[in-house]
């Protein structure tokens, strides 16, 4: 009995909390437009030691969920108000219901109501709001300048680098063919007296000057007397200059060769057993390679007639030689100059202009060059081009024509004035509508522009039309498009641009005409040049 009592408190107690605890659910507005955001609110009421769980993740199609904001507390004296704010929004026009949602309460499920919501779609008035139509795409071109000064900049580094290299390398193969010229006396007393002015603190210097200092008379003694001294050791040598003392050929002191053998005796302790003498041994030892040298030459017998010639022979072959490898220095620094200098140019003026300049692209030189300011036609039309337009004789006497190349030229000029009443009076009007006489006016000269780019092979021709205003206050019609043409010496056709004015007058009609292939970099800034240059002198 006592249990059924507890059990019976305890379900009623729970009901009690539930019945407690309350959720509502509410949205700022049931009628939106499409792409309009709804704000969907979950409120729960319940006391303080409540445990309110909303859902983060939840399932709001067929809305779409913006936002989920944090939960809103707000304590009254004997309760809590948890909200928790959505945000929602629709891009299709109907009815629809923002579907139930769960929120658990101290671990029990509350479902709440669904919302009908209506989503209008936007009403317009054509009469008042202008349509316009789908913007076309816009080519892009790459833009590769920075990435090419990178790269210039990169390249100006590495041939100073090269430069500084070359001047070290030039110096010093100078210095060696200068002292190759030199007679071996010479120079080994130049060597010998270059040695006089080093300073030696350290074992690692003294090994450097003793091998400098042996290496000095060996190379003398081997290309003076004959001695195979450079594959000697220290005792060969001194073996062999005993042979050609005892032979009578090489007639040394003995006291100097016996100095020459403490010479090598202590070069072989520098450098083998890394001893360091006092510096004033060390410039004994200088001055006894230097009487050794002297001692040599003066022991010598002169030179028999051949010797001469081969030394003659060998000073000619020296000479030779250094005049081709002057030659290949020569170049060499022209051509490390002119790379510094062309790289340079390229970042000061661009890439391109220096480029196409060494190159000599076609329409770079027309742009580049002097251009010509003159008056063509009746009415005088006056207009600046690269070069001097042309005359060209034709049948018509009505007609006068002016160009500047052919279909083939890297640019293209049509100078055409056609006026068929010039000589004749002004013709009588008619009985069409102004407006439909100047429609089927301007299709005439529409097809005889492209009956004259067909005549010439040209196919696939795109056109368009437009009235424009010239810098000079004259409005024109502009026809204008792509083709393919046949140029000659080329295989495949190439897609060319072309540009027709057309000024009209009631006697007759100027037009015009400009193609260039469409690739090319300079050929649009020409033709807005010559665009820009257009005058009328006299008018109709």
């Amino acid at each position: 009995m006592f249990k059924k009592t507890i059990v019976f408190f305890g379900i009623s107690f729970i009901c009690i909390a539930q019945k407690s605890e309350n959720l509502t659910v509410s949205v700022d507005s049931t009628v939106v437009k499409i792409g309009e955001q709804i704000n969907y609110f979950l409120q729960v009421k319940a006391d303080t030691s409540a445990q309110v769980v909303f859902p983060e993740q939840s399932s709001f199609a067929p809305f779409e969920l913006l936002e989920s904001s944090p939960v809103d507390t707000f304590k009254t004296s004997d309760h809590y108000l948890y909200t928790k704010k959505y945000s929602l929004i629709q891009f299709d026009s109907g009815d629809f219901y923002i579907p139930q949602q769960q929120v658990l309460i101290n671990g029990f499920s509350k479902i709440s109501e669904l919302i009908p919501v209506r989503v209008n779609t936007i009403k317009v008035d054509t009469l008042k709001q202008k349509l316009y139509d789908i913007k076309p795409l816009e080519e892009v071109q790459k833009n590769y300048e920075e990435l090419i000064a990178q790269i210039l900049w990169g390249i100006v580094f590495i041939i100073f680098l090269i430069g500084i290299f070359y001047t070290y390398l030039f110096k010093r193969r100078r210095k060696e063919l200068k002292e190759m010229e030199l007679p071996p006396f010479e120079r080994a007393i130049e060597q010998l007296r270059a040695l006089e002015n080093e300073n030696l603190n350290k074992q690692e210097e003294y090994k450097r000057y003793y091998s400098r200092l042996i290496e000095v008379v060996r190379v003398y003694l081997q290309e003076d007397a004959k001695i195979d001294a450079l594959e000697s050791t220290s005792d060969e040598l001194l073996a062999k200059l005993e042979i050609k003392k005892d032979a009578g050929t090489l007639d040394l002191d003995r006291k100097i060769l016996l100095s020459l053998r403490e010479v090598l005796q202590n070069a072989d302790l520098v450098k083998f057993a890394k001893s360091m003498p006092e510096y004033r041994i060390a410039n004994e030892d200088r001055k006894v390679v230097e009487t050794v040298v002297i001692e040599t030459k003066e022991a010598l017998p002169e030179p028999t007639e051949e010797e001469l010639k081969e030394k003659a022979a060998y000073k000619e072959y020296l000479a030779k030689k250094r005049r081709k490898e002057q030659w290949i220095w020569g170049f060499s620094g022209v051509g490390i100059l002119a790379s510094f200098i062309l790289v340079l140019s390229m970042l000061v003026y661009g890439y391109y202009p220096v480029r196409d300049t060494i190159l000599l692209y076609p329409t770079k030189g027309l742009y580049s060059g002097q251009w010509i300011s003159s008056q063509y036609g009746t009415p005088p039309l006056k207009i600046e081009t690269p070069e001097v337009l042309e005359r060209f004789s034709r049948e018509e006497k009505n007609i006068e024509q002016f160009g500047l190349g052919t279909f083939d030229s890297p640019f293209y000029v049509d100078l055409l004035f056609d006026f068929k009443s010039r000589n004749s009076q002004k013709p009588q009007s008619s009985n069409l509508d102004p407006k439909q006489a100047d429609l089927e006016k301007g299709q005439a000269l529409v097809n005889l522009i492209i009956s004259g780019f067909e005549s010439k092979g040209a196919v696939n021709i795109l056109i368009k039309n437009d009235a424009v205003e010239l810098p000079s206050g004259l409005s024109v019609a502009k026809v204008f498009g792509t083709l393919d043409y046949p140029k000659k010496g080329l295989s495949d056709r190439i897609r060319c641009s072309f540009n027709a004015l057309l000024f009209t007058f009631e006697e007759g009609t100027i037009i015009l005409t400009m193609m260039y292939e469409k690739e090319d970099r300079y050929a649009p800034r020409i033709e807005q040049r010559i665009i820009n240059s257009i005058e009328l002198i006299k008018e109709l």
